[in-house]
């Protein structure tokens, strides 16, 4: 039995800041339509005719998508293969986009610049689309259908594994690096004093002395000058000394006998003054300075290899991803339209305000294919082709493979479906 065309619509789009749960304000989309209509006589008349349908009120802007003689295989292969081209295009899009938004982590405040540095084959995404070719050296066409699907996945596994082992081991340097900046900031109570004393500070080589460091909150001052001397016996008279003070605490040295530290300890915490543990020792703190220093150099010396290595592997993912795209409209093509391979891909670049028309001249152009489009549209829109996997799809007389969609706010992407329509969401930038 002849099968109709289908449309599969597969958008491309930055809808929110998933990371902030903020709506991104309205930016200006392209939306890109990946189409097959059935051969005419040739494929130029095709074309040919789709131009002049969507010429008029100026629908859109068409672009042909050449596709190569691939090899046809066996109709239960094209069946099977149809369904597991579905999964790859879903997991080659999944690791795009994880590259795609790593990448922008990755360059933290210079990410108003994701834009610049997501490429498709040193071009960027657009014209990456509308000037697509089958890369022979990468996939080559005399190898079967499938074969060329799981050089695909196999290439873009190993991607996904070394993005989790890069980005494992680059988060867990930036992570350590932040967690020691934090502790030279923020309040005293839990911030590095390391940075804040000198050894002036303190009664050091002493058998019987010891210094403390005392936060002591702003509003007890008085209370500490006035009391510190009386809080335990043995604390040396006038030995107090404020080093460093912020909004909140201020930091200050009294020296006393070690014999009396814990009861010390324990007085001042009824009193609201906290001892934090510290012993000066200058080799530990030459240590720790020059452990930020080099985990801040070994951040730098990471951050430019990292960064083009998700550059070189967003444009291995976005590529892989549209040959997918391509691989999925011959097999349905060729399942739809049947044997010889006679089929016109193109992308279409659809008026914003015109795209519900075009689809309707779409079907209006098609029609003719499937005498039963009418009554399908009306009693069957929900019954899957068997075999096909388009039970999710919305039927017209022309196979569409989506459309892709880009904005001015890469961000996150969000996959999401609508009633009988597939929407695949990648975001890339508008340049």
């Amino acid at each position: 039995m002849y099968l109709p065309p289908t449309i599969i619509r597969l958008s491309v789009c930055d809808t929110s800041d998933m990371e902030n749960q903020v709506p991104l304000p309205p930016v200006n989309m392209t939306e890109y339509w990946l189409i097959s209509a059935p051969g005419d006589k040739t494929c130029q008349q095709t074309w040919d005719s789709l131009n002049n349908a969507t010429k008029s009120g100026n629908l859109s802007v068409n672009y042909k998508f050449p596709i190569p003689d691939l090899k046809v295989g066996t109709l239960d292969q094209l069946v099977g293969l149809s369904d597991d081209l579905g999964k790859l295009d879903t997991f080659v899009e999944g690791v795009t986009r994880k590259v795609a938004q790593y990448l922008g982590e990755v360059l933290e405040d210079q990410r108003d610049k994701l834009h610049e540095n997501l490429m498709a084959n040193n071009s960027d995404l657009p014209t990456y689309l509308t000037r697509f070719q089958w890369d022979m050296a990468k996939y080559p066409i005399k190898q079967s259908l499938r074969n060329i699907a799981d050089i695909i996945s196999k290439q873009v596994g190993q991607i996904d594994a070394d993005l989790k082992v890069k980005s494992n081991a680059y988060n867990a340097l930036k992570g350590n690096l932040q967690n020691l900046e934090k502790k030279q900031t923020g309040s005293l109570l839990t911030r590095n004093l390391a940075d804040l004393v000198k050894k002036e500070h303190f009664i050091l080589d002493s058998e019987y002395l010891t210094t403390l460091l005392v936060i002591v909150p702003k509003a007890l001052f008085n209370d500490w000058n006035a009391n510190y001397e009386k809080i335990t016996n043995m604390i040396v008279p006038r030995s107090t000394q404020l080093i460093h003070q912020d909004n909140d605490y201020g930091l200050f040295t009294v020296t006393l006998f070690k014999k009396v530290v814990e009861e010390f300890k324990l007085h001042a915490r009824e009193r609201k003054f906290v001892v934090r543990e510290f012993s000066y020792n200058e080799a530990d703190l030459a240590a720790g300075k020059n452990e930020i220093t080099k985990l801040v150099t070994d951040k730098k010396k990471q951050f430019g290899p990292l960064v083009r290595w998700l550059k070189v592997n967003f444009s291995e993912c976005f590529c892989a991803w549209i040959h997918v795209k391509a691989l999925r409209v011959f097999v349905e093509s060729v399942l739809r339209y049947g044997l010889p391979v006679n089929f016109q891909a193109a992308l279409l670049v659809p008026s914003r305000k015109s795209m519900k028309k075009l689809r309707d001249v779409l079907q209006q152009l098609y029609a003719h294919l499937d005498h039963s489009a009418h009554q399908h549209s009306q009693a069957a829109e929900n019954v899957e082709l068997a075999g096909l996997g388009f039970g999710n799809s919305e039927y017209y007389p022309a196979l569409c493979i989506g459309n892709v969609t880009r904005s001015r706010c890469p961000d996150d992407i969000v996959l999401s479906n609508s009633r009988n329509v597939t929407l695949y969401n990648l975001l890339y930038s508008q340049l």
